[in-house]
């Protein structure tokens, strides 16, 4: 429900009893509802979008909403939009928006909020992200900047280790 402000075409297309469908088989809050609910809105198995881009927005909303039982905004307006960018050999890619109220979800909500986005772009045949190395030599200053002048982190990862995950992760 929390999404159909969004997408208000949603409503009463079943996907509310598709989801006790799925909590039948997995459980309640079990990861595969979120992941698969999110999977079917973003292949318009309820109800249509103007393009693709907008139903795989819509489905990673769903199963985020999902996850964080509907109860935070994270969902609608922390997750703030999905864009498509190019990689350098011309192949697109998933490029997340986020913003404060993410917060609300928690770490982990937010956190698997960027997995569902990864699923949905491996299910919907996207490439994955190829950082630049100025990017990834951004990524660590960033990180040790944010570090040392705004608060200090729980962990604290090693230029190396922020190197190699930067070079891994799937979405921007």
């Amino acid at each position: 429900g929390i999404i159909s402000t969004v997408a208000p075409q949603i409503v009463n297309k079943g996907i509310a009893r598709r989801l006790r469908e799925l909590e039948k088989k997995y459980g309640v809050l079990d990861w595969r509802v979120s992941l698969l609910i999110a999977e079917e809105v973003a292949k318009e198995k309820f109800c249509k979008f103007k393009d693709k881009l907008e139903a795989m927005e819509v489905g990673i909303r769903v199963g985020f909403a999902y996850h964080t039982l509907g109860t935070v905004a994270s969902p609608l307006v922390g997750f703030t939009k999905l864009q498509i960018e190019k990689r350098r050999d011309g192949k697109d890619y998933f490029k997340l928006y986020f913003s404060g109220p993410i917060r609300s979800a928690g770490g982990t909500g937010a956190s698997v909020s960027v997995l569902i986005a990864d699923y949905i772009r491996k299910k919907m045949g996207f490439d994955v992200y190829d950082p630049t190395e100025q990017e990834i030599k951004r990524y660590v200053t960033e990180l040790y900047d944010y570090h040392e002048r705004i608060t200090n982190l729980q962990y604290l990862p090693s230029t190396e280790e922020i190197e190699f995950l930067t070079q891994h992760i799937p979405v921007q």
